[in-house]
């Protein structure tokens, strides 16, 4: 008598994430955690974006520069967390990956928490992106995603034309947050986190954190969150 070994099913092969694939998150996930090879994707509108290698000029140091300018005002604000690079899980069909976010702490009223998989989960109060130009998706369908799940400021540093834009969540929609006339933009939503965009252009840090520190030296800074 022939002793016949028992049929075992094959583990389905997980295949590689590629640009362009249309994903669930749940898929794209799945995805992202086998590619090892690939250090930077997201999921836009259902849509896998994975990063090019990033230039220095174009990208490193402009965001060495935004997060320096965040930083410095998350170590002087109780109840504020910085990200650089996090994953947010937006909803089903978004999960993106930017360059910073400030989100305030879920026990003082924020909109999003640390999931117990160490994600971030919902809508961060502010996010801050590194794009290469106007034409970038960041400032289309990323954009769409983020006002539509009620992110409240978004920063978009358009580095090759070297010009930043700063969006306010108003009624549902994104409008431009415009510079006094001192040319300084004042976060609605992070007291007291103000912005020389000019000097943060045209490189100048030393002058980028003495406005910072005028608006972390304001009254509604002092009031706190």
């Amino acid at each position: 008598m022939v002793m016949q070994r028992p049929q075992t099913n094959p583990t389905p092969q997980i295949l590689p994430l590629e640009n362009g694939d249309r994903l669930s998150r749940h898929e794209f996930e799945r995805r992202y955690a086998e590619s090892l090879d690939i250090k930077k994707a997201e999921l836009i509108e259902g849509v896998v974006y994975v990063a090019s290698p990033l230039r220095f000029q174009r990208h490193a140091e402009p965001h060495s520069n935004l997060i320096g300018w965040l930083w410095n005002y998350r170590i002087h604000t109780p109840g504020i967390k910085l990200g650089i690079e996090p994953t947010i899980r937006l909803d089903q069909d978004n999960e993106p990956q930017p360059d910073g976010v400030l989100l305030i702490d879920e026990s003082l009223g924020g909109k999003s928490r640390i999931t117990d998989d160490d994600y971030i989960e919902g809508a961060p109060e502010l996010v801050a992106e590194i794009a290469a130009s106007s034409a970038a998706y960041d400032l289309y369908d990323k954009k769409k995603a983020y006002k539509r799940n009620g992110i409240q400021e978004y920063i978009v540093w358009q580095s090759l034309e070297n010009k930043l834009d700063w969006f306010g969540l108003h009624d549902s929609e994104y409008i431009l947050l415009q510079p006094d006339v001192e040319g300084i933009i004042k976060s609605q939503v992070m007291p007291g986190l103000w912005l020389s965009v000019t000097a943060l252009l045209a490189g100048d840090m030393v002058k980028v954190l003495e406005v910072l520190q005028t608006g972390l030296n304001s009254p509604e800074h002092t009031e706190g969150l």
